[in-house]
C-alpha cells in the first residue's frame, strides 16, 4: 500500500516500485524509435537545415542580409537573444532554488528542465556571435592580452558583462545537469546489452559503483552547485536587462528592468518547460510521473510571475508620468498607441490577461487548456521583447529618423532556425538520456506495512519488504548503494 499525504495528492502514481521506475525511465532509452518521435526529430531537422542556410546567407553576405536600418539597429536578433536567454531560466530555478527550499515535486522535471536550460543558451549565443558581422573575431569580447594595438575590454559595457554571465550560466548549468546524469547513467551502463551502449554509458557514468561514500559526495556536490546557481537565477538576466537599462533611451532607461526581467524570464522559461513535459509525458507515457499536481503547481507560479510582469508593465507607464519627461511619456504612449500597437495589445494579451485563468482549479489541472496557455505565454514573451526594444528605436528624437521595422525572411528563418536546433538537440536528448531523474524519483517511494514505512530494496524483492541492504550513512534511505546494479 502506497504511503500517501492526507494534504496533497501522491507525486507518483501508480503504484510504482524501484523496479517500475527503472524500467519506465529507460524503456525509451532501451527501445526503437517510435514513429511519433521519428516524425517530431525529421520536422526538427527540417527547422534546423533553414537555420544552417539562413546563417550561411549571413556570414557570406553580411547581416544587410536582415531587415535591420539606420534607425533600428536592433530588433530580431537581440529580441530572440532575451527571449532565449529567458525560457533557459526555468531549468535553473527548478534545479537550484526547488532543490534548496526541499521541494521534492521537481523530481520529475528538473532533468528536462535543465537539459532545456543549456539546449536555450545554446540557441541565444548564436545571435549576438551574428549580429558581431564578423563571428571569426568573436573572441575580441574576452578580455584577453592587448596584441590588436589599441583594443581593450571595456569592462563597463554591459556587453561585455553578457559575455561572462551567460559563460558563467551555461558552464555551472552543465555541470549541475551532468552530475544529475551520473547514477542514472549508472543504471543504464548495467542494463545495457549492446557492447556499443555498455562502453558509451560506462563512461558517461564515470565508474560509478553506489557506495555510500559516492552518494554522501553527490548530494554534497549538487547543494553546492545548487548554492552557486541561486544568484545565477537572478544575476544572469538582470545583467541581460542592464544592456538596456545602463542606456539612455526613452523606454529603457528604467531601473525596473532587472526584477523585471527576471520575473518574465521565470515566466517564460515555466512555460517552455510546461511545453516540453506535457508532449513527453505523452511520447514516452510518462503520466505517472508527470502527474496533474506537477502541471498545476507549475500553472501556480506561471500564474504569480505573469502577475508581477502585468504589475511592471503598468509601473512603467506610472513611472512614465510621475517623471514628467515627455520622451519617456511619448515613448510608452507610442508602445501603446503607435504603429506597433498591435504588438503591445498581443503581449498585454498574453502575458497578463491570459494566465489569470489559471485562478480556476479546471484551467490549472486541465492538460489541453495548460498546453495551449503554454504557448500563448511564449509568444506573448516574444511580443515583449519585440516592444521592448523595436517601439523604443523606430522612432528617436528627430521625426526624419523616424522608421518602421520589417524582418527579412533570413531574420525569420534564423529565429524559426534556432528553434529547430532547440528540439533536434532536446530530442536526441530524450532519447538517448533518462529524460527524468530515476535516483531521485525513488526518494519520494514509500511504502508500508504493519509495523510502519519501510522502503524496497535495489533487487527487486517485492512489496513491504525491508531494503535488500541496510541503510548506510550518507546515503538517501530511498536510494541503497545497490539499487542501479539489476534494476
Amino acid at each position: 500500500m502506497q504511503h500517501i499525504s492526507a494534504v496533497r495528492e501522491p507525486l507518483v502514481t501508480g503504484g510504482k516500485t524501484y523496479h517500475d521506475v527503472t524500467a519506465d525511465i529507460c524503456y525509451q532509452v532501451e527501445a526503437k524509435p517510435n514513429i511519433r518521435w521519428m516524425m517530431a526529430f525529421g520536422v526538427a531537422l527540417f527547422f534546423l537545415g533553414v537555420f544552417f542556410y539562413s546563417v550561411y546567407r549571413t556570414l557570406w553576405y553580411g547581416i544587410g542580409e536582415w531587415g535591420l536600418n539606420k534607425t533600428v539597429g536592433w530588433a530580431w536578433d537581440i529580441t530572440n537573444f532575451v527571449w532565449w536567454v529567458g525560457i533557459g531560466h526555468a531549468g535553473t530555478l527548478i534545479s537550484a532554488v526547488l532543490l534548496l527550499f526541499r521541494q521534492k515535486w521537481r523530481s520529475s522535471i528538473n532533468r528536462a528542465a535543465e537539459a532545456m536550460t543549456i539546449f536555450a543558451v545554446i540557441c541565444a549565443a548564436m545571435f549576438p556571435v551574428l549580429h558581431m558581422g564578423r563571428p571569426w573575431m568573436a573572441f575580441w569580447v574576452l578580455p584577453l592580452q592587448n596584441t590588436y594595438g589599441s583594443l581593450w575590454a571595456n569592462f563597463n559595457s554591459p556587453l561585455l558583462w553578457d559575455v561572462f554571465a551567460i559563460s558563467t550560466y551555461f558552464s555551472v548549468s552543465l555541470v549541475f545537469w551532468y552530475i544529475g546524469l551520473v547514477p542514472d547513467f549508472a543504471t543504464i551502463r548495467d542494463r545495457a546489452k549492446g557492447p556499443i551502449a555498455k562502453v558509451a554509458y560506462s563512461m558517461l557514468s564515470l565508474g560509478w559503483k553506489g557506495s555510500a561514500k559516492a552518494w554522501s559526495r553527490y548530494e554534497t556536490v549538487s547543494l553546492i552547485l545548487a548554492g552557486v546557481s541561486t544568484p545565477l537565477v537572478l544575476s544572469v538576466h538582470t545583467i541581460v536587462s542592464m544592456d538596456f537599462a545602463t542606456s539612455v533611451v526613452p523606454g529603457w532607461h528604467t531601473t525596473i528592468f532587472p526584477p523585471y526581467f527576471v520575473a518574465g524570464a521565470i515566466f517564460s522559461g515555466f512555460a517552455m518547460v510546461l511545453t516540453l513535459m506535457l508532449i513527453t509525458r505523452v511520447v514516452f507515457r510518462l503520466e505517472d510521473y508527470i502527474t496533474l499536481e506537477h502541471i498545476a503547481l507549475m500553472n501556480k507560479i506561471m500564474m504569480i510571475t505573469g502577475s508581477i510582469v502585468g504589475v511592471a508593465y503598468i509601473t512603467e507607464f506610472f513611472i512614465a508620468w510621475y517623471s514628467q519627461v515627455e520622451f519617456e511619456q511619448y515613448a510608452f504612449i507610442n508602445r501603446a498607441t503607435g504603429p506597433y500597437w498591435w504588438a503591445y495589445a498581443s503581449m498585454m494579451t498574453c502575458n497578463v490577461i491570459t494566465p489569470q485563468l489559471v485562478w480556476f482549479r479546471r484551467v490549472r489541472y486541465s492538460i489541453p487548456l495548460t498546453f495551449i496557455l503554454s504557448i500563448i505565454v511564449n509568444i506573448g514573451m516574444w511580443f515583449e521583447r519585440f516592444v521592448i526594444i523595436v517601439t523604443s528605436l523606430h522612432r528617436e528624437y528627430i521625426p526624419s529618423g523616424w522608421v518602421m521595422f520589417s524582418p527579412s525572411i533570413i531574420d525569420i528563418g534564423i529565429y524559426v532556425g534556432t528553434l529547430g536546433l532547440f528540439f533536434t538537440l532536446f530530442l536526441l536528448f530524450a532519447k538517448f538520456f533518462p529524460v527524468i531523474n530515476m535516483a531521485e524519483v525513488k526518494t519520494i517511494l514509500k511504502y508500508t506495512v504493519d509495523n510502519g514505512p519501510t522502503y524496497t530494496g535495489g533487487h527487486g524483492h517485492g512489496h513491504g519488504h525491508a531494503p535488500a541492504h541496510p541503510v548506510t550513512p550518507g546515503v538517501p534511505a530511498s536510494a541503497p548503494v545497490t539499487y542501479n546494479q539489476h534494476d
